[in-house]
């Protein structure tokens, strides 16, 4: 049985319909250089495209 890729669970979460919820890099520090429209669609979790969300799932539920 493998294990669950630990770094990856951190990052993203399964929502109860399956897709794949992860939260949009740049947020943390080093904002001033990014615009006022960058920082507001940063605020909202991204949903991850269908190909690599069944990388992702795959790796999380094993």
């Amino acid at each position: 049985m493998n294990k669950t890729h630990k770094g990856i669970a951190k990052r993203f979460k399964i929502t109860g319909t399956g897709k794949v919820k992860f939260r949009k890099p740049s947020k943390r520090h080093l904002r001033r250089k990014l615009s006022t429209k960058q920082v507001r669609a940063g605020r909202q979790d991204q949903i991850l495209a269908k190909g690599m969300a069944r990388r992702v799932i795959k790796a999380i539920c094993n």
